[in-house]
């Protein structure tokens, strides 16, 4: 008979080991879940914060942009015109580190409503298909995300 009370012993520490066994995969399941989540959160806090500074420097892109392309002939070679071409250089480098980019918004193309934003439509054209007419505000893309639609006029191709 003791031989019987030791088997059952035996079969006692066997299912605890199994149960212990269970419970420590279940723990690291979790932890490993809880890990993912964590990593997870970190990438989206980063994201929304790049995201939000670049969105708070569109107004400024917008401005040395303007600046640059409205810049008169005759002071192009001053050294005040340099050094805000240069500054607009500068900031296009450091936006493409972002991964930045600008909406392609050239007239003629497609309108895309995924990218762009209608304000204006010029109803003289006739056809089939919605092309941009002219760029009123550029858009961006923020890792290929959408942080500003293109403000466009859209004409009939």
């Amino acid at each position: 008979m003791p031989k019987a009370k030791s088997s059952m012993k035996n079969d006692e520490y066997e299912q605890q080991i199994g149960e212990l066994t269970a419970d420590l995969q279940r723990l690291r399941a979790d932890f490993e879940n809880y890990r993912k989540q964590v990593e997870r959160e970190k990438t989206e806090a980063r994201t929304a914060g790049a995201e939000k500074t670049v969105v708070g420097l569109l107004p400024v892109i917008d401005t040395i942009d303007r600046a640059v392309a409205h810049m008169p002939a005759d002071i192009a070679d001053h050294p005040w015109a340099k050094g805000i071409v240069s500054l607009s250089k500068q900031l296009q480098k450091m936006l493409d580190e972002l991964h930045l980019t600008r909406i392609n918004a050239q007239p003629g193309i497609e309108f895309d409503p995924e990218v762009h934003q209608a304000a204006l439509f010029d109803d003289s054209s006739e056809g089939d298909t919605d092309v941009i007419a002219e760029e009123l505000q550029a858009g961006y893309l923020l890792n290929d995300r959408p942080v500003r639609h293109a403000v466009v006029k859209v004409a009939k191709k």
